[in-house]
């Protein structure tokens, strides 16, 4: 996928938590939006360099290698989450702090944040999908926003920490 905008939605006589995407969803995607009111399944956004996408669930290697764009997961994880991701940034909503048992810490650090960004982007995946999962979560954004975790490549934090305040910057 290199651009436009992908709208995924389950059949109205869905019985309820619908995988609507196989697997290698999103691999090598540099641009674009995908939007799904239900889960993928294993290997999604593989090599992500660019598109944006919010889905309500993720199998197994979801966000390996990623190198860009951004991933917001509004349900469960598989396993070894983020393994080799070196950019990009990934939210999961996880109320019950669970991705600690399924993410790929070796190159990436998790915490818990949910920025106005974050905001939007689950207002726009609502306005297009109609998604009652994200409906729920935006309703009651001042409790809900604290059960994100915001997932980055160490070399992020490592580079913000390192940078100069703004004050030390207009000093000099």
């Amino acid at each position: 996928m290199g651009g436009g905008r992908i709208v995924v939605l389950p059949a109205p006589d869905d019985a309820g938590d619908p995988v609507l995407l196989g697997n290698a969803v999103l691999y090598g995607a540099t641009g674009g939006e995908l939007f799904c009111a239900g889960r993928a399944g294993e290997r999604f956004a593989v090599r992500n360099s660019g598109a944006v996408s919010v889905v309500e669930g993720v199998g197994d290697h979801a966000c390996e290698y990623m190198t860009g764009g951004v991933v917001v997961v509004l349900g469960e994880v598989g396993l070894n989450v983020a393994a080799g991701m070196s950019g990009g940034e990934l939210y999961v909503f996880d109320p019950e702090a669970r991705l600690a048992l399924r993410l790929n810490t070796q190159l990436v650090v998790a915490e818990r944040a949910a920025g106005p960004e974050l905001r939007e982007l689950l207002e726009v995946h609502l306005r297009h999908t109609g998604s009652p999962r994200a409906a729920a979560v935006l309703e009651r954004w001042d409790e809900t926003a604290g059960g994100f975790w915001r997932v980055v490549p160490r070399t992020d934090v490592a580079a913000r920490e390192e940078a100069p305040d703004t004050e030390e910057v207009a000093s000099a």
